[in-house]
């Protein structure tokens, strides 16, 4: 991924926001504030047969404590043009590939009960479900604006 890459980046970013089920974040970060915010490792775009960014993976550190330098947390973002057709796993797999050569021992994510897409991507890559944040943030935007929400932690060990 690249910076010629984020208009295609941000409206698949916009995609998922609208659903309210991809992130609390109701709005996107410039792509100055993401690239500073994502670690280099991993960080992809799939890219279809006529050039077109069809989703995109990337990381931060949970920590910048020393201690935590292997601990990871990741998002996958698909176009809804490209779900169903393999982009989803293909992302995610490299990412871990590329986390697996960098030395990272963690991946993790939180993902929403109701992204049931995101839990059964995650569960097929080897994943395990560690437990249930119950009412861990408010939503703000969306169809779930005003609830409180529950996230699935999720996590890949590479020992």
């Amino acid at each position: 991924m690249a910076a010629a890459d984020w208009p295609a980046v941000l409206g698949i970013y916009r995609q998922g926001i609208e659903t309210g089920n991809a992130t609390f974040e109701g709005d996107p970060p410039s792509w100055e504030a993401f690239d500073a915010g994502k670690l280099s490792l991993g960080r992809l775009v799939a890219v279809g047969e006529q050039g077109d960014v069809m989703g995109w993976v990337a990381a931060s550190s949970v920590s910048t404590r020393e201690v935590y330098r292997g601990v990871v947390e990741h998002s996958v973002y698909v176009s809804p043009d490209a779900r169903g057709r393999g982009v989803g796993a293909e992302l995610l797999q490299a990412f871990l590939d590329a986390a697996d050569a960098a030395g990272i021992w963690t991946v993790q994510s939180s993902i929403f009960p109701e992204n049931t897409a995101s839990l059964a991507l995650h569960d097929r890559a080897g994943f395990r479900r560690v437990g249930r944040r119950e009412r861990i943030a408010l939503m703000t935007y969306g169809p779930w604006a005003g609830q409180w929400r529950d996230t699935i932690l999720v996590e890949r060990r590479a020992v």
